[in-house]
């Protein structure tokens, strides 16, 4: 495969996965207009069983089956590819299946245990209605997974990424119009509106299956011409190609479970220490807050390191694996550098922007601007640790990642409940990046012991980093000064709107021209970027001129 179509192939799929993400962020601010607040608890409370489940249905199995059929397509074994694809999705239709009912039967217990055993503004019934109507998603979406894992591995990510788009376009359609409907037009409860909203993962399912029927229709000659040119396919058993599938699959499940696994720790944590607190009546309405609106913005910085620790592994294991280690070294370095880059300054601008930002996105609330500015230095830590987790699978020492999660987990379950008994809901977040902090110590520590990575270039770059992203905070904080003479976040969404998207406008400047000016830019970035800007601004210039 040549490298342009790799790099076509890698755009290709992190556009969708972007544009999937905007869309699966947009949704939000309208739905919490509707719901509100307990009402996104309520969400919250069935999203989170439904990526636990949908992680043990899969189990790491769709990528795992990108790279079994790439690595027998290179040796020419199609065949063998295919008789992987046509059990795996017997095996994604079973797990699914299975998953499915089992999360519907034992959704009145997860109920009971997610409310701290008693009814708080959302009753036993209503998050047990819930969670089965995301259950039903189950069924469909593991089949889905592997399909896009089988188009992958024959080096064709449109399938991947049209269906991914189209799947969140019809989830997010049908979750606003059905709540519209249930709410404003027949006036029915916010429990049923919710219920309909999650229902909306097997929409999007149905929809993005469609998609990919579509192009495995239109794909099936040019695969079957292959297929007979397959040669003498590999003497293996049904189980032995089911035991090297899953010894690529455990990295893959472990990294997606990481955000999850301490979300779902909240779950049946969070509303009993807020009771236990005295503070039954907010337990709900900060659960919104914390768990189902504020992470949707810290996830927009962390998915930037999400799509960089996806497309490390291939590079950092073809330098490992070729002995290349000066090599590997610069790409660890370069990874974090580029990191730190892009996710610092937008942290610093939620800490910055937190409160006219939330009141402008979500409805005004004093709560959510304080745990958006409490919870933004965690995009780092989300960031750093699956960075890490990357570069540990790219050298094939997962084992420490795997470690270094279930530490940090440990430290997550101990510390939770304390910590919001003594802090109030915001506990959560200390406990979460206490767990996380953990996590990356240990895991940098293994980096540096078995790739001999020194970070001494990183950390001299990062003081710069932390320096100009000070300036780029101080900057904006002016502007919201210089503003609050005239306009007020407090006044409402204009208003808010108006602070935040000026100072993120003067933020991105002023970061922007320090790091240009400096040669930061080019030194992290690369001279490509770099020339890329320069000629967009010389055509800015010439089109003035004329």
């Amino acid at each position: 495969m040549s490298e342009s179509k790799l790099l076509r192939g890698t755009f290709v799929l992190t556009l969708g996965t972007y544009i999937s993400r905007i869309l699966g962020m947009i949704y939000l601010f309208p739905f919490a207009a509707l719901v509100g607040d307990v009402g996104g608890a309520l969400f919250g409370y069935g999203y989170n069983q439904y990526a636990i489940y949908l992680s043990i249905a899969t189990m790491g199995v769709p990528m795992a089956v990108s790279r079994f059929v790439s690595k027998y397509n290179a040796l020419g074994d199609y065949y063998t590819s295919r008789r992987m694809f046509r059990a795996g999705i017997k095996m994604m239709f079973i797990t699914g299946l299975v998953t499915f009912a089992f999360l519907y039967i034992m959704a009145p217990f997860l109920a009971k245990a997610t409310l701290g055993n008693q009814e708080l503004n959302n009753s036993l019934a209503d998050v047990t209605m819930v969670i089965r109507m995301v259950s039903v998603a189950l069924i469909i979406v593991p089949m889905m997974s592997i399909i896009r894992g089988f188009f992958q591995g024959h080096q064709s990510m449109g399938p991947t990424s049209v269906s991914q788009v189209v799947e969140q376009l019809a989830r997010v359609v049908f979750l606003l119009v059905s709540t519209y409907i249930v709410m404003r037009v027949f006036h029915g409860s916010m429990a049923l509106a919710v219920g309909f909203a999650t229902f909306g993962a097997f929409i999007g399912a149905l929809a993005g299956l469609a998609v990919l029927f579509w192009y495995w229709k239109k794909r099936k000659p040019n695969l079957d011409k292959l297929l007979a040119q397959s040669v003498e396919p590999a003497q293996m058993t049904t189980m032995q190609m089911f035991k090297e599938l899953f010894s690529y699959a455990g990295p893959f499940v472990f990294i997606g479970l990481a955000i999850p696994l301490y979300q779902y720790i909240d779950q049946f944590t969070f509303n009993k220490a807020m009771v236990a607190a005295g503070q039954a009546d907010k337990a709900e309405y900060m659960y919104g807050i914390i768990q189902s609106w504020v992470p949707k913005l810290i996830m927009i910085p962390v998915s930037l390191a999400t799509a960089f620790g996806l497309t490390l592994v291939p590079t950092i294991t073809s330098s490992y694996a070729s002995g290349q280690y000066d090599l590997l070294k610069k790409q660890i370095d370069q990874t974090y550098q580029t990191i730190m880059f892009l996710v610092l300054p937008a942290v610093v601008g939620l800490i910055v922007l937190a409160y006219p930002a939330y009141n402008f996105l979500f409805t005004g609330s004093k709560d959510g601007g304080f745990v958006l500015m409490m919870y933004a230095p965690v995009a780092l830590l989300f960031s750093y640790f699956t960075v890490n987790a990357a570069i540990l699978q790219g050298i094939n020492k997962q084992k420490y990642a795997v470690i270094s999660l279930i530490v940090g987990l440990i430290v997550k379950i101990s510390t939770n409940s304390l910590f919001i008994m003594w802090l109030g809901g915001t506990g959560s977040i200390v406990s979460t990046a206490l767990g996380y902090v953990i996590s990356i110590v240990y895991t940098s520590a293994m980096i540096q012991n078995n790739a001999e990575y020194k970070a001494t270039v990183f950390w001299k770059r990062t003081v710069l980093m932390f320096a100009f992203a000070a300036l780029m905070g101080l900057s904006v904080w002016i502007v919201e000064f210089l503003l609050s003479f005239a306009v007020n976040y407090e006044d409402g969404r204009i208003a808010a709107g108006i602070i935040t998207i000026a100072g993120a406008t003067v933020g991105l400047a002023v970061y922007g021209i320090l790091t240009y000016r400096t040669g930061l830019l080019e030194k992290v970035m690369g001279s490509r970027i770099v020339g890329v800007i320069q000629r967009r601004l010389l055509r800015k210039k010439v089109s003035k001129a004329s």
